[in-house]
Parts: structure tokens; C-alpha cells; sequence
């Protein structure tokens, strides 16, 4: 059993992940701002700490074995530096220590098949400036990490289409947009819990990014 803890526990991403940690007997807390709403989401009996993620001190992160950096930052928000400041903080408390980081970063640092990174296609659509803030500094994320090598860190990143669908399992990549046989990039939040849930059970990665896209159907 791990202690788990989730920051943005009650969020899209971060509820599936909670549900997936308590499915499978682990000891996931959910780090949240307004205990009544993430409540209303997790239920009534949901293992919480309520505290502001930039006010987490070392010791409420050293006492989980892992943390879940769910954070989201709505896109087009104006405050999408937040994604990098978190991080930032999370790292310096975290470095020389045994409590493992996932990170879920954003598709943009993924490559396509050009070569080239998805954010330089999302660069080159119209009025990206209203919300391209979110992928560029998810990417920023994953540039930042590459550098730290005295923290237990993992990056995991969706597809291209990441948001509600089926839990049935996924196909796993490393570095690259991947396409199902119908040509779709898509990863249902539920099979990013399984993938995260697989790799703290059975860890294939370490300081290292990974991607995974949904499984078709059988």
C-alpha cells in the first residue's frame, strides 16, 4: 500500500486518479482548497488535506511515498506560469528525498512524425495567444525537468484529444504523438489513472517522460 497524495485531487484528472489508488487498496489523500467541493466530488468520506499547493511544506510532501502533480490551469488563463512555479517548488522540496513525483505535463513537447514538437503546430494557429500560455509552459515543465536529477521525478503525457471517455486500457509511448487505426490521438482520463497507477506499482520509468494513448476497442 502507498500513501499517495494528489495535488488537484478534485479535479478532472486528478478524481480519476484518486478513484484508481483507493480501487486498487492504496492510501490516496487528495490535496485540495475547498473541502466542500472536493467532497461533493470524492464523496462524503474522501481522505483530504485542505491546503493551498504553494503552501505544502516539505514535510506534508515527505510524508506521502508519492505525489501526484495534478494541477491544471484553466486554458486561457492569464496565470499559466503557475504550472512552472509549482513545479519549481515541488522539486526544491523533494530533491534528496525518497518520495517519488509524477508529473502530468501537456501533449505539446510531444513530437509528430515530422519530427517537429506539436507546440509548433498549436504555434501556428489562428489566435493561439488567447490560450497557447498553458501549452507552452507545460512544455517549460518538461524542458525544467530534464535538468533534475536528484528527485525521484516521472512525466507523463496525454494525447493530443485528452478528456472523458472509457476506461479500457491504453497503448504505451515515450516521446511521440500516437494514433489508433482510425487515426485518433486520444487518452480518456480514466486510462491516464490506469497508466500512472501500472508505473507506481511496477515502475518502468525514472527520470523520464512517458506518453500513452487509449486502447481501441476490442
Amino acid at each position: 500500500m502507498m500513501k499517495i497524495g494528489i495535488i488537484g485531487g478534485n479535479g478532472k484528472t486528478g478524481s480519476a486518479i484518486y478513484a484508481e489508488a483507493k480501487k486498487r487498496d492504496h492510501e490516496p489523500t487528495a490535496i485540495v482548497r475547498n473541502e466542500e467541493r472536493a467532497r461533493a466530488v470524492l464523496g462524503d468520506d474522501a481522505n483530504l488535506l485542505v491546503k493551498d499547493a504553494f503552501e505544502l511544506t516539505k514535510a506534508d510532501l515527505t510524508a506521502f511515498d508519492v505525489v501526484v502533480d495534478a494541477f491544471a490551469v484553466p486554458m486561457g488563463s492569464t496565470q499559466q506560469y503557475l504550472h512552472l512555479d509549482l513545479l519549481t517548488k515541488l522539486v526544491r522540496d523533494l530533491r534528496e528525498t525518497q518520495t517519488r513525483l509524477v508529473v502530468i505535463i501537456g501533449a505539446a513537447s510531444l513530437k509528430l512524425p515530422d519530427g517537429h514538437r506539436l507546440l509548433e503546430q498549436l504555434k501556428a494557429m489562428p489566435n493561439n495567444e488567447q490560450w497557447i500560455g498553458v501549452p507552452l509552459n507545460q512544455t517549460y515543465e518538461y524542458e525544467f525537468l530534464q535538468m533534475i536529477d536528484n528527485v525521484d521525478w516521472v512525466a507523463i503525457s496525454p494525447q493530443r484529444e485528452f478528456g472523458p471517455g472509457t476506461t479500457n486500457g491504453y497503448v504505451m509511448g515515450k516521446d511521440q504523438i500516437m494514433e489508433d487505426a482510425n487515426g485518433k490521438s486520444e487518452l480518456s482520463r480514466g486510462n491516464m489513472a490506469l497508466a500512472i497507477l501500472d508505473e507506481l506499482e511496477s515502475p518502468q520509468h525514472h527520470q523520464q517522460r512517458f506518453t500513452v494513448r487509449n486502447r481501441e476497442a476490442d
